[in-house]
């Protein structure tokens, strides 16, 4: 089929053959044609790729307002450009269509489309276990979004010869010559967070569990960069909680909750039975997608070697998991937790005022991580709103924040789920483990933990915490002590304070209270 599909607001344009809506198992047997894609003894299928993690130096906003815009962007001619290179690559091509939903909540639900070479059948494979399924799913099908994705044309002139062209306003993103799944899923989150926001909501690139207590259940949402814990704290079942979502949820007036994708994207470096084996269970499914995992020649997989990349990802279906909770079922969130993954002096846990929370949401600071690439790891890093996909002005997610916490009155927590006094290696140093982190999520669902004021940050810092007998985990400023470092204790507490204050102030707009917050 050539003809012309309407899509958004735009052309989809003529290929040499469109194939619409393949079943799981055609996919799956496309995938197993392709050359980079190698069976393992789970039974999937482990693809190999050129591109390990996502291009955020290729990616632009189509615009020609771009004082409307925190991010890069390019002119409107210029994308038109570069839609007319993509539609003429296209029309030699053989593409795959994939229709579904963002979110399952009848009153918030998204129609997505990918559009994608017949070559990367992996990608349409995985972005289908990701959308909510379509019962008008085909020609007649009316996406408010969609991703064309061309991973074999390449785009001179741009980082990497690479570009992502994102039209906010067409509801259209374009993704040249990248052959990363992250691509796909984030181009249609991406869009998907602009119209969030103009709905009234603010989308959050958060885990969300629930947390059966004496008090009744708790609802968290878990906020954090890639390769902070999201996925292993919203995973990890104390008292047998229930994951709702993985990666990205709108948070509404009144607390409404709204997921967005039906399955998950799951880091697999580390990944171990013992400690997440509802995730492991998961990703060893026939049914899952691999990408970028180890894997020797007979078929087995090494989680933990990073010779190639410690960016080995995994998707699957929330159903898989086999305890996954429907976030139409949610009612009002109950606790947020802000994941920062560091070394040095921040603790296991901190309670923070709304002003400071909104601050905290607006930092995204963490250490570099593999999640990143290559280019990000071991680095500092600040993102605002701990979201790496807001198109919009920045400024816009942190008085959002506010707005709707005031509205909703939950409370805010931030997590180290890194080190305290010192990086991998530093024999000083300790690291916050998954038990340790665990139990600290067990503690906040369940309201066991006994606060006092932390003298040098203004939050509350755990006096007492069940679970945890290592009061230096807790509040840090002990292990500096002990160790007499306090000299290098304060010098990084003024460093943080004169940084945080610093970045900030670059956010034009951004509330005072917010700004001040960490003054």
């Amino acid at each position: 089929m050539t003809d012309v599909i309407r899509a958004s607001g735009t052309s989809l344009p003529a290929a040499k053959s469109i194939r619409w809506n393949p079943s799981p198992e055609e996919l799956r047997q496309l995938t197993a044609s392709m050359p980079n894609a190698h069976p393992t003894i789970f039974g999937n299928y482990n693809v190999e790729t050129r591109v390990v993690a996502r291009s955020k130096a290729s990616t632009y906003v189509v615009t020609d307002h771009p004082e409307e815009h925190s991010d890069q962007t390019i002119g409107r001619a210029e994308g038109e450009r570069i839609a007319a290179m993509q539609d003429a690559h296209i029309a030699g091509r053989d593409m795959l269509v994939i229709d579904g939903y963002i979110g399952n909540d009848p009153d918030h639900r998204v129609a997505a489309r990918l559009y994608i070479e017949a070559a990367n059948a992996n990608i349409a494979g995985m972005q289908q276990a990701l959308y909510f399924s379509a019962e008008d799913a085909g020609p007649d099908f009316q996406p408010r979004l969609t991703v064309i994705y061309t991973p074999n044309l390449t785009a001179p002139g741009y980082p990497g010869d690479r570009v992502i062209a994102v039209d906010l306003d067409a509801g259209v993103t374009r993704v040249i010559n990248s052959d990363y799944f992250g691509e796909s899923k984030k181009g249609g989150l991406r869009m998907w967070n602009a119209l969030t926001y103009r709905r009234g909501g603010l989308a959050m690139h958060a885990g969300c569990k629930v947390v059966p207590t004496s008090r009744g259940e708790q609802s968290m949402l878990i906020v954090g960069l890639s390769g902070t814990g999201k996925t292993t704290t919203t995973f990890t079942r104390q008292n047998n909680s229930q994951p709702v979502q993985d990666d990205f949820v709108a948070l509404y007036p009144s607390g409404r909750i709204v997921s967005s994708e039906n399955g998950c994207f799951a880091k697999t470096f580390a990944l171990d039975p013992r400690d997440e084996p509802a995730i492991h269970g998961a990703v060893t499914r026939r049914e899952a997608y691999l990408e970028n995992v180890s894997q020797n020649d007979r078929g087995e997989c090494d989680f933990f070697d990073t010779s190639y990349t410690q960016n080995g990802r995994a998707v699957f279906r929330m159903e898989a998991l086999g305890i996954a909770r429907d976030a139409r079922e949610i009612t009002r969130v109950n606790q947020l937790l802000i994941l920062n993954r560091n070394d040095n002096i921040i603790p296991a846990v901190a309670r923070l005022t709304r002003e400071q929370a909104a601050a905290y949401f607006m930092l995204g600071e963490t250490r570099g991580t593999s999640a990143g690439g290559r280019e990000e790891a071991g680095r500092a890093l600040r993102v605002p709103g701990t979201n790496p996909f807001f198109p919009l002005l920045h400024a816009m997610q942190g008085n959002r924040f506010l707005e709707l916490l005031d509205d909703c009155g939950f409370e805010v927590f931030l997590l180290n789920t890194g080190r305290i006094g010192g990086e991998d290696g530093d024999e000083r140093g300790r690291k916050v483990t998954i038990p340790y982190s665990s139990a600290v999520v067990k503690a906040i669902a369940e309201g066991t933990i006994t606060w006092e004021r932390d003298p040098d940050f203004g939050y509350q810092v755990a006096s007492a915490l069940p679970g945890i007998d290592d009061a230096e985990i807790l509040q840090p400023r002990r292990l500096y002590e002990r160790q007499e470092r306090m000299d290098e204790y304060n010098a990084i507490v003024q460093r943080l304070r004169t940084e945080r204050c610093a970045y900030l102030a670059t956010f034009d707009g951004l509330r005072s209270e917010i700004v001040n917050a960490v003054s």
